[in-house]
């Protein structure tokens, strides 16, 4: 397994100079290795600022550009309110919109939902709604974990186990959690019939059993579609260059990717660690408007990092597949599986995996 990786401390005195020398290299290889990699055109693709509104989907637009928010933070979310959430390897999938989905009813729907897990766990034996089963759910609304006053809050579905030998007041068992979500999709909530509910996100953790009677059940209650929802290589890119940029009130880990050779008889992987100083300094040297991202400055990024590794190890990361990406911010593998890793940078995540599930739908 091939690897690059920085000095762990931070630049003092002759380590500031080198690592400001070899930054600089870093750019020049680029344009020795030009030829590995061609860059698109140099006009702007995109303008998306923290927190503002994007009126274009992420991937193909009818420009044929390529179009994604820059990351945002918010400095106002609970960090204790959405502990939870963070740190768990969560499987995405997007969801087209619930048909008359109401809010006042989350009761009623835990005991039908909870009734026909059971069902199912018995192989379709009749159970009785609302007497005590193995499995409880719980469906509780997250109000403040939304982008806009256009998107619905967020919706966080949880299975508990009790066990037949426990007694009736211990403490049930977390065996699942999902939760549907809406970060900024002001555009697509606009299009959507009175009658529908936009929560085009789904995030799910815990056994893949659940996740399927959980999505049967609200498939067929509400009319409503999931599909799994992957992360295209250029997407990948996308996330590294924008979380590699972030600014963290504390120690930051080195930033990881990983890319997959093809067309070898065994599986093999090169993973790529970057400090993450040297990331966001050459991040800095590229990105030309604060707040503003385009493909261009993404490409540049990246054929960078591509340049620098053939230097040192004469592989060529540009003919393998890059599968997964891991930063401070957060970690996404192109399977559709996400982990949060820090609470500042949660609303700018979500807003981006929300504009992924949104363009797979339309």
């Amino acid at each position: 397994m091939a690897e690059g990786r920085a000095p762990a401390r931070g630049p003092t005195g002759r380590k500031f100079e080198r690592r400001r020398r070899a930054q600089a290299a870093m750019a020049e290889e680029a344009a020795e290795d030009a030829a590995v990699r061609t860059l698109p055109s140099l006009r702007r693709l995109s303008r998306a600022l923290p927190f503002g509104r994007t009126h274009s989907r992420l991937g193909t637009s009818p420009s044929g550009r390529l179009i994604a928010p820059a990351l945002c933070s918010q400095e106002s979310v609970d960090a204790q309110k959405i502990a939870f959430l963070l740190r768990k390897a969560w499987t995405l999938y997007s969801v087209t919109p619930l048909f008359r989905f109401h809010r006042a009813r989350l009761t009623e729907y835990a005991r039908l939902l909870s009734a026909f897990i059971a069902a199912e766990k018995r192989k379709g034996l009749a159970v009785e709604v609302g007497v005590e089963l193995d499995i409880k759910v719980a469906l509780t609304s997250l109000a403040d974990l939304r982008g806009s006053e256009l998107d619905q809050a967020a919706l966080l579905v949880q299975l508990s186990s009790r066990s037949q030998t426990s007694s009736r007041n211990s403490e049930d068992k977390l065996v699942w959690s999902g939760w549907f979500c809406s970060m900024f999709g002001d555009d697509f909530s606009e299009n959507v019939l009175e009658d529908f509910t936009c929560l085009p996100l789904f995030l799910s953790h815990g056994a893949e059993s659940y996740t399927t009677l959980v999505g049967s059940w609200f498939q067929k209650t509400f009319d409503c579609c999931f599909r799994r929802l992957a992360i295209s290589p250029l997407n990948l890119s996308w996330m590294v260059a924008m979380w590699a940029g972030c600014k963290l009130d504390r120690a930051a880990s080195a930033v990881e990717l990983v890319f997959s050779v093809p067309c070898l008889s065994q599986p093999l992987d090169i993973s790529y660690a970057i400090h993450p100083e040297d990331a966001k300094a050459l991040w800095d040297t590229v990105q030309k408007t604060p707040g503003e991202i385009t493909q261009e400055e993404v490409d540049v990024f990246m054929d960078c990092l591509y340049a620098h590794f053939h230097r040192h190890f004469k592989i060529h990361l540009s003919a393998t597949k890059l599968v997964k990406v891991s930063t401070a911010v957060a970690s996404a593998h192109c399977d559709g599986i996400v982990k949060i890793l820090h609470s500042q940078y949660l609303p700018g995540v979500l807003m981006l995996l929300t504009e992924l599930a949104i363009s797979q739908i339309q």
